[in-house]
């Protein structure tokens, strides 16, 4: 009789759980008082236990407790299965840490559960645990720390203290027992014992271990016993589990996994009365395969995606764009039924099945869940298991044909490639492993998987013959082809921006020899749009994984500026963006860089030498990277200063006087931006536009750079300070340095004739530098340089139109009446050129017939023809100008 304020859905559930479920039946019959809360309506809390009882006991009768509250509140629908399944996880971790603690005190008294630790995989370590599931923990321990007894060996008393726990948790009683332990996903469980040393388990996970393991890895956790232990373990055999490329291998080596079980149950796999809800066809596993996939292939570059849990991980999925948000949608709803009518199924005798019953049995379970017979059951569970199945099996649709092996077939198929019997050759020669990258058996499958999509791409590239060739020294040169066949194989539209990287971009192609994983950043359509503002970019360099510590961030800054400086290279390949909007974007992420590694510097040097009081460093940039607009290979033009009183010291462990202390801590902060690192190389710097040069200190104070500017700055150094920016400091000390800076450029130095020491600079300049070739926008007459020049001398000489960006003195200078407001135009027109070219063209001649297309695109002009002529003119123009000015 249901009691006043109680659910007649737990009346009802406890009615279908008594008619339906024997171990259901049996528990109502064990637990009086559980039984009489269901009858009236309430859901019942856990006991209390005397804690005099046995550990094993007392666990057994939590468990008992625990199932039967669970089963009914599932079955009336106030649980859903999030609940359930973490009610079942919590009992499993806490009953596993008990055991543990348990089997050590028993052996030493007194001592913690310290030096063993247990990793949960699968639906406990995703905090899924099933009904009526076994745990499969993978058990270690540190040989150091682990309580023995004298004269034990570690690895004796470690297994020893496993096997107590496997027998606390899974032996048998009268009532019951607490849960079934699976050891055998340890590494090679058939010869190793079922408790491991910490550091030879890192070993194994590091070298030796399956595709599998790193699926099953995604789930883990610590989850008793020495849980920083356990968690130090998983801390060093992440790289393995995430690879920081993306990795489209996962999808073969997982869909393999997935037929094997087809075939392995192949009983199951049809949908109707004995179907295997977790094996079959359509089934549990393959939502969760389908989410371990995406995961494994994006997650090591994004860790937001690392959820272990399957629909936490279908939805981060969706909403980060890899998965189709109502495929997600589809096969979270899938997973939650099926995994409910799983649990149905364990609920009639406590058994660990996973397939429908035949006959009544069948009707059991329908009747249990609240339905009327089996057909109605297996009526709602069709539509479900039929979609998961048309989304997974998806995965593998849409090869092409191979490549023929025919000399002669091949050579039709290489028609477009000009040369064919060079092409030919080409492809032979990969196909026989002639490089060390083609060597492997899996080199070379996924080598001729990648052929039927990338000949045809290479043969629709702008050059054909420039792009096998630049493949075949890629190549040569990577030391592993497997992951960019892969990638491109499961992203064949990738295939077509390859070939027209490799067709005009020589800088870009060298990169990606060096760094096959640069392809992984082009995925997504965001790669061709605007990177974001510095705050953002340097948010991404400072939240990366392996950035915790100071070398691991000096790699990721690295690894992020490759990428990015190879992604807005890859914008002008694909005529995706104005080359000036990616020259603003060089210098953007140049500056993140900078103020990301001063800082860090500054940070890591003050460990040592503290900091000093009342006093900053100060990085102040000019030329292209002061004027915001830098090439694909521009260098970093820095001075680095100090705010405050050069006579102070610092308050570290090891003291410095100011400017010794800043002398130093610069050349640390000109090598955390210049040298190359495990990650690359960054940005070569160059400081020779300091206060005296090379012959000058590295740093010096404001007090002294004004001093120097006001008194004995040279010509050539006051034009410098025309393109100067404080790009790191404080807000209050870059706005007194740009106003020395600017109170420098408006006093200027009278009785000096700029106009005669520009017009000498430059022509030294001319003789010691002259143009790399025919289109040198930068160094020929009316080049860029004439015009920087020409701008430079004007300002000079009024005092007037101060802005490090171009664009803006130009139009400053222009509103005056000084220059003609068209020279924007010229400006705009060679920066463009000229960021164009440092990829396309890097020696400065004329490209070749393909890449002249894509040079006139970039400059918003109609053909080549265009371009020489625009170019003359402006060059002409420029000219002109300057030669005006510079009378």
């Amino acid at each position: 009789m249901i009691a006043a304020g109680g659910d007649p859905r737990i009346v009802a559930a406890t009615g279908r759980a008594r008619a339906n479920a024997p171990f259901l039946a049996m528990l109502l019959d064990r637990e009086p008082l559980i039984a009489e809360r269901l009858a009236s309506g309430f859901l019942a809390s856990s006991p209390t236990i005397a804690a005099e009882i046995p550990v094993a006991r007392r666990l057994r009768l939590e468990r008992r407790a625990l199932a039967l509250s669970v089963a009914v509140g599932d079955l009336a629908g106030i649980l859903d299965l999030t609940a359930v399944t973490g009610a079942l996880t919590a009992f499993a971790d806490r009953a596993l840490d008990t055991a543990i603690a348990a089997a050590i005190v028993e052996r030493t008294p007194g001592e913690a559960p310290r030096g063993f630790a247990a990793i949960a995989l699968g639906k406990q370590g995703s905090h899924e645990l099933n009904y009526s599931s076994d745990i499969d923990p993978i058990l270690l321990f540190d040989p150091a720390t682990l309580p023995r007894r004298a004269r034990e060996e570690p690895q004796e008393a470690a297994v020893r203290i496993g096997r107590r726990v496997v027998e606390l948790l899974q032996a048998r009683d009268g009532d019951g027992y607490v849960l079934r332990v699976d050891l055998r996903l340890r590494p090679s469980p058939e010869a190793t014992p079922i408790v491991l040393p910490v550091g030879a388990a890192i070993g194994y996970y590091e070298s030796q271990a399956l595709p599998w393991e790193r699926a099953a890895f995604i789930r883990a956790r610590a989850a008793g016993g020495d849980l920083a232990l356990g968690q130090g373990f998983l801390d060093a055999i992440r790289p393995f589990v995430w690879r920081r490329g993306l990795d489209f291998g996962a999808i073969g080596e997982i869909r393999g996994i997935s037929r094997r079980i087809r075939d392995h149950h192949a009983q199951g796999q049809a949908f109707g009365p004995g179907y295997d809800l977790k094996r079959g066809r359509g089934g549990i596993r393959e939502v969760e395969f389908f989410a371990q996939i995406h995961q494994l292939i994006h997650g090591g570059r994004d860790a937001g995606l690392r959820a272990p849990a399957t629909r936490d991980a279908l939805a981060r999925l969706a909403v980060a764009g890899w998965i189709d948000a109502d495929a997600a949608d589809a096969l979270s709803r899938a997973y939650t039924l099926l995994r409910t009518i799983e649990h149905r199924v364990q609920m009639i005798d406590d058994r660990q099945t996973h397939a429908l019953p035949k006959g009544e049995a069948l009707d059991r379970v329908a009747r249990l869940h609240g339905l009327s017979d089996g057909a109605e059951l297996l009526a709602i569970l069709a539509p479900h298991v039929a979609v998961t199945a048309r989304i997974y099996d998806a995965l593998d649709d849409g090869a092409p044909p191979a490549l023929s092996q025919d000399p002669v077939k091949l050579a039709d198929a290489l028609a477009g490639f000009g040369d064919v019997e060079t092409a030919v050759r080409r492809v032979g020669a990969w196909r026989a492993g002639t490089y060390p990258a083609l060597r492997s058996a899996v080199a070379r499958g996924a080598l001729e998987a990648v052929l039927p999509i990338l000949i045809p791409a290479l043969a629709a590239a702008a050059d054909p013959r420039a792009a096998l060739l630049r493949l075949d020294a890629l190549l040569e040169r990577l030391p592993s082809a497997i992951n960019i066949f892969r990638l491109l194989e499961a992203r064949p539209g990738l295939a077509a921006l390859l070939a027209a990287i490799l067709s005009h971009a020589a800088p870009l192609a060298d990169a990606l020899a060096a760094r096959a994983d640069l392809l992984d950043g082009l995925i997504d359509s965001t790669a061709l749009a605007p990177i974001g503002d510095v705050a953002a970019l340097a948010a991404a360099m400072r939240e990366g994984e392996g950035a915790q510590d100071y070398q691991g961030l000096l790699d990721h800054v690295r690894r992020v500026v490759g990428e990015t400086r190879f992604a807005l290279g890859v914008q002008i390949v694909a005529g995706a963006a104005d080359p000036i909007d990616v020259a603003a974007g060089y210098a953007r992420l140049a500056e993140a860089a900078i103020a990301v590694l001063t800082e860090a510097t500054i940070a890591d040097f003050a460990r040592a030498h503290g900091r000093v009081p009342g006093s900053e460093f100060v990085v102040l940039a000019l030329g292209r990277m002061g004027g915001g607009l830098m090439t694909h290979a521009s260098d970093l033009d820095l001075i680095y200063l100090f705010t405050g009183d050069f006579r102070h010291e610092s308050d570290g462990p090891k003291p410095l006087g100011a400017t010794l202390y800043y002398n130093r801590l610069a050349q640390r902060v000109t090598a955390a931006l210049s040298v190359p690192t495990a990650a690359g190389a960054l940005y070569p710097v160059d400081t020779r536009l300091r206060p005296q040069g090379a012959q000058g200190p590295l740093v010096v104070s404001f007090e002294s750079f004004a001093r120097y500017q006001r008194e004995d700055a040279w010509t050539w150094e006051q034009m410098a300070l025309t393109r100067a920016r404080p790009v790191f400091g404080s807000a209050a000390a870059r706005a007194a340095l740009s106003q020395i800076v600017a109170d420098t450029l408006a006093a200027g130095h009278p009785g000096r004739d700029v106009v005669a020491d520009t017009v000498a600079m430059r022509a030294d300049m001319a003789a010691h530098k002259p143009p790399g070739g025919a289109f040198d926008a930068k160094l020929l007459p009316g080049g860029l340089v004439d015009l920087e020049f020409l701008v430079h001398t004007v300002q000079l000489a009024h005092r007037t139109g101060f802005d490090p960006d171009l664009r803006v003195a130009i139009a400053l200078l222009a509103g005056k009446g000084l220059i003609p407001a068209d020279l924007r135009q010229a400006h705009d027109l060679l920066t463009r050129m000229l960021v164009t070219l440092r990829l396309v063209a890097p020696d400065a001649a004329e490209p070749g017939a393909a890449t002249q297309a894509l040079v006139a695109r970039a400059l918003g002009l109609a053909d080549w023809r265009a371009v020489v002529a625009t170019f003359a003119a402006t060059r002409q123009e420029v000219a002109r100008l300057w030669q005006e000015t510079s009378r």
